[in-house]
């Protein structure tokens, strides 16, 4: 989010060309702005009191969400059309599954705020991406994303060549913290599974 606000990306890339300011977009500071999160569980809760305590306003929907959920958050909920329209940045934080697989659509993102952000961490499905890109090749908002339809993403993806997004490649989850849990686990998995006797099992008959 703040990367993309203030457009990091493009300002390394400046610098490393030997330049400095010029070239680089003017950003947008984020305090008294709005944002929308889509999904108030743990990692959308998380991700709303740190725009809290960068004096944004938060606002929340989900087919589930209750008033009492977003409240305890810090965020109000709303209706999703009015997340969309009332948005400075919008934050994705939703399981993907057949329910939600498109969950923000064209109709969505045509209610986007001109030049407003559009950040998923999640799963790229979420998103309806032809009509993502084409509100990103229009220039109309900017997407943040960690995650894609097609993962790698094709190199000749159009997303690769626009001013107006700012990627990773998945590794949100993809810390020094995460692997060192998740190796260990990894192998106790496979030897307690080939002991007969299956460990953190996720789908139980």
């Amino acid at each position: 989010m703040i990367a993309t606000a203030r457009a990091i990306p493009a300002a390394d890339r400046a610098m490393r060309a030997g330049g400095f300011q010029r070239g680089v977009p003017v950003g947008f500071g984020l305090a008294g702005k709005t944002l929308g999160v889509v999904g108030l569980g743990r990692l959308g809760a998380r991700l709303a009191r740190y725009a809290l305590a960068l004096d944004m306003n938060v606002i929340a929907w989900s087919p589930n969400l209750t008033e009492a959920k977003a409240r305890e958050a810090g965020a109000r909920l709303v209706g999703k059309s009015d997340l969309m329209s009332a948005s400075d940045v919008i934050s994705v934080h939703v399981v993907l599954s057949p329910r939600s697989r498109g969950i923000i659509g064209p109709e969505d993102i045509a209610r986007m705020k001109q030049g407003a952000i559009l950040i998923n961490t999640s799963r790229g499905p979420l998103i309806d991406e032809a009509a993502l890109i084409a509100a990103v090749k229009a220039g109309k908002i900017i997407a943040a994303l960690d995650v894609f339809d097609k993962e790698p993403l094709p190199p000749d993806h159009p997303f690769r060549a626009s001013d107006h997004a700012v990627l990773t490649p998945h590794l949100g989850y993809g810390v020094a913290e995460t692997w060192r849990e998740f190796y260990p686990q990894s192998v106790e998995n496979a030897e307690a599974f080939l002991d007969g006797r299956p460990i953190r099992v996720v789908n139980p008959p």
